[in-house]
């Protein structure tokens, strides 16, 4: 999933960094209308940690072998903190581990962030379906959300490696390659959707604070899906 120095013609490269910066821009300039910014550090921080270890774990999937990479997860439970996270991320495993690399930094991040911003869209839908019961609903859609992050990163990367494979390259060779990578992270989408969901409902069991979404003002919204609002609460008891 991380490409790495060398393998993306310079244009491409470049071409990364001018859609990752104005990204980047788009969810700072949504993370600074947050009510409290520094309350989500803490929660960002940690996060971007076990996206930074998650490249470690690797998976074997016959022909190959894959790694965990949990951008969809950093979308549903950070939301727009998740691209900033996941360049910080990106940087310091190219720096330390040499995963990746400072050149295609801009595509990585583009390729993994986008897709951990529409994870965060789709975690959010999980507020207009309370009528499948609050439980039900965030298991759902944090599981769509953990499996879409994973797909659609990897469709981003197999197609961009499809389309600058150089010409003097066996074409067929590298699709057929390609091809059976393509297969081998199906079942990892999967994982990661499975991984989501068990996250959070831990998260919804322990500390539902964790799961709420700061860049809604209304405070019903704050509440895991299908659950009463203490205000709404409060009136009742009254």
């Amino acid at each position: 999933m991380h490409i790495p120095d060398g393998i993306l013609p310079a244009p491409v490269c470049i071409g990364g960094y001018a859609l990752a910066a104005p990204l980047l821009g788009y969810a700072l300039r949504k993370i600074n209308r947050m009510p409290d910014v520094t309350e989500q550090i803490p929660k960002a921080s940690l996060l971007t940690a076990a996206f930074f270890i998650a490249s470690s774990i690797h998976i074997p999937i016959p022909p190959a072998s894959v790694h965990l990479v949990l951008n969809g997860l950093l979308g549903a439970v950070l939301g727009y903190f998740a691209v900033p996270a996941i360049a910080i991320g990106l940087f310091l495993q190219a720096v330390m581990f040499g995963h990746g690399g400072l050149t295609t930094l801009g595509v990585n991040t583009v390729l993994m962030g986008f897709p951990a911003l529409v994870a965060a869209w789709v975690f959010r839908l999980r507020h207009r379906f309370g009528r499948l019961g609050a439980r039900r609903a965030d298991l759902l859609f944090a599981f769509l959300a953990g499996a879409i992050g994973l797909g659609l990163a990897a469709l981003i990367f197999f197609g961009l490696i499809l389309a600058t494979i150089p010409g003097g390259l066996d074409a067929q060779a590298e699709r057929v390659a390609v091809y059976g990578l393509v297969a081998s992270h199906i079942p990892l989408a999967l994982i990661e959707g499975v991984f989501t969901a068990m996250l959070v409902g831990f998260l919804r069991r322990v500390k539902p604070e964790l799961l709420q979404d700061p860049t809604r003002s209304d405070p019903s919204a704050l509440q895991p899906a299908g659950q009463p609002s203490k205000k709404s609460t409060g009136g009742r008891a009254a």
